[in-house]
């Protein structure tokens, strides 16, 4: 069981009591050049590894992969740590800081200054496949779309006509995902009274609820009361 009041110390472990996480993906000379470079400075890693305790004596590393790799190439009998708590938020927490993860933002709720860097983020590496976008004019769209908050994937996305087709969609899940709000079990909110028909009969097929070309706004509306909260 862990002790906690462990967490959050740094410890000087033995290595082997430390077991692979998530393997890094760095290069392997990337790797072999820094181990050489910590032998010949000490072989003391000055960056600490986290890790969360399996069991006594027992440890998993869950952040900092690369400097793992890099302290067992180096045949290191001994490592610096930080114990972490075994939740997987932390471990993921502790993977984004030490930018092995992607952090994500929720698009249904994201305000206009967190769709912009994450846009910006998207379309700075080489032969990115947001390249050829205008990206004011998709962030905008997307920003004022009415029904964002209700959307169950991307596709909608698609109808704004911002430049963003269906290939495009894929990347856009590098940086955000979707939780949308439920719709309220007493009534429907003002805005979707407001949104056009093939919007509200996008939402609808995406709750599942049929739909025929032949509905009426008013009917969809009726519709999407009937099952608010459809998925």
């Amino acid at each position: 069981m862990m002790n906690p009041n462990l967490i959050g110390n740094l410890v000087y472990l033995y290595l082997s009591d430390i077991e692979a996480g998530n393997p890094t993906d760095a290069p392997e000379f990337l790797i072999k050049a820094t181990a050489k470079l910590l032998q010949e400075s000490g072989g003391r890693n000055w960056l600490p590894i986290i890790v969360k305790m399996l069991g006594k004596d027992h440890y998993q590393v869950i952040g900092n992969s690369f400097v793992y790799a890099v302290a067992q190439e180096a045949n290191l009998e001994r490592v610096w740590c930080v114990i972490a708590d075994d939740k997987d938020e932390t471990a993921f927490l502790a993977q984004v800081l030490a930018r092995e993860q992607t952090p994500q933002i929720n698009l249904c709720t994201a305000n206009r200054e967190e769709i912009i860097a994450g846009f910006r983020f998207l379309s700075e590496p080489p032969n990115a496949p947001l390249k050829g976008v205008k990206l004011d004019v998709a962030i905008n769209l997307i920003a004022e779309a009415k029904d964002r908050k209700y959307w169950q994937d991307f596709a909608p996305i698609t109808k704004l006509k911002c430049g963003i087709t269906k290939t495009k969609l894929d990347a856009l899940k590098k940086v955000f995902y979707l939780q949308p709000e439920p719709l309220p079990p007493d009534g429907l909110p003002g805005d979707l009274k407001k949104m056009k028909l093939d919007q509200l009969r996008q939402m609808a097929k995406q709750r599942g609820i049929p739909v025929t070309t032949k509905m009426t706004k008013t009917a969809l509306l009726q519709a999407l009361q009937a099952h608010p909260n459809d998925a």
